[in-house]
């Protein structure tokens, strides 16, 4: 052998066998060729250090075995979507329960659908997991492409030929609403930073809950943060001002909630004494925050699971595609003070 790549050619000629032969047990495909060859051929290319080429492989097999995470790289995530909690813990547990199935996680970030499409096909992935679209991306890559896509959180009534894993925003709401009544809080704003899919649906959950308490919830009461550090504390201060108004938030998200109970507590504002917060999601950091935050609680482990669990349905045939949506449950910490006692 040479000091230069080690080739198929190579690894044949010195074995005695035909390119084919050591082509066919590179690709997996052995059902012809004895065990003794197949192991023979094995053996040399692992101590030869031959690196074959991906692509080629991947495109000789019938699947890759890769399922390509998708996250959106659209402008509002800062280009920062990987470092939020949520999207950080749904990696982690989607990782793991793929490589139970034996596949492979490639991560990209992306905002042009085509690209999406340009390379789930070069790659001939077996799926993908998109984070953070909009519908019309979803009916986009269901129109252009043929490989089998799960979504988190689309939320929508038409899920053909794709799958969607959520959870029940609206039901998440509400019981974040009937706690806080419970507690004996009246006067509650809601924090966010758009009034739209899930946010919205968290929103209308509260509503609810306050109807149903037969209290009142006025437009004003829903306060638009930004999608920017910058511009939310500007707004943070204007609701400081506001405070007399209220008695307790209710945060969209548990990194908002974070955001706005140690703005407050900067400007000497005792939580929960003087002020109640519950957030929305559960992510690590609303266990290790002072006071701990009491949150609406997803589980981002489960969720992951069922949306593997949908994948592997799609490329095995045995679904259309299906929305599945999640239950949650509210976990009391110490972020909300009962106003009654």
């Amino acid at each position: 052998m040479t000091e230069s790549r080690v080739t198929i050619k190579d690894i044949a000629e010195e074995l005695g066998v035909s390119t084919a032969t050591v082509s066919n047990v590179i690709h997996g495909k052995t059902k012809k060729i004895s065990q003794k060859t197949v192991a023979k051929v094995q053996e040399k290319i692992e101590e030869s250090g031959y690196l074959p080429n991906m692509a080629a492989v991947l495109l000789a097999q019938n699947t890759s075995k890769i399922v390509c995470i998708v996250l959106s790289n659209d402008a509002k995530y800062e280009n920062k979507m990987i470092e939020d909690p949520f999207v950080s813990g749904m990696l982690n547990y989607l990782s793991k329960e793929l490589a139970k199935h034996d596949y492979f996680v490639m991560l990209k970030e992306e905002s042009d659908v085509k690209e999406i499409v340009r390379y789930a096909s070069m790659w001939n992935m077996a799926g993908l997991v998109l984070i953070g679209f909009c519908t019309m991306d979803y009916e986009k890559l269901r129109s252009n492409m043929h490989i089998p896509f799960v979504v988190v959180d689309s939320y929508q009534k038409d899920v053909h030929k794709y799958s969607d894993v959520g959870i029940d925003n609206i039901q998440g709401g509400f019981l974040a609403g009937s706690y806080l009544t419970k507690m004996g809080h009246e006067n509650i704003m809601f924090l966010s930073d758009n009034d739209e899919d899930c946010d919205h649906d968290r929103y209308v959950g509260l509503t609810n809950a306050l109807k149903a308490a037969n209290l009142p919830f006025d437009k004003k009461d829903f306060k638009m943060l930004s999608p920017y550090k910058e511009e939310r504390v500007k707004i943070y201060e204007k609701l400081y001002l506001e405070m007399n108004r209220y008695t307790a938030a209710f945060a969209a998200s548990d990194m908002y909630a974070i955001e706005f109970m140690n703005f407050l507590q900067e400007k000497g504002v005792s939580i929960p004494k003087d002020f109640s917060i519950i957030g929305f999601d559960d992510i690590p950091l609303a266990s290790m925050v002072y006071p701990p935050l009491t949150t609406v609680s997803q589980d981002l482990e489960r969720r992951s699971k069922v949306a593997v669990e949908l994948l592997l349905e799609l490329i095995n045939g045995e679904s259309e595609g299906r929305m599945v949506l999640l239950p949650v449950e509210v976990v009391e910490r110490g972020s909300v003070r009962h106003l009654r006692n």
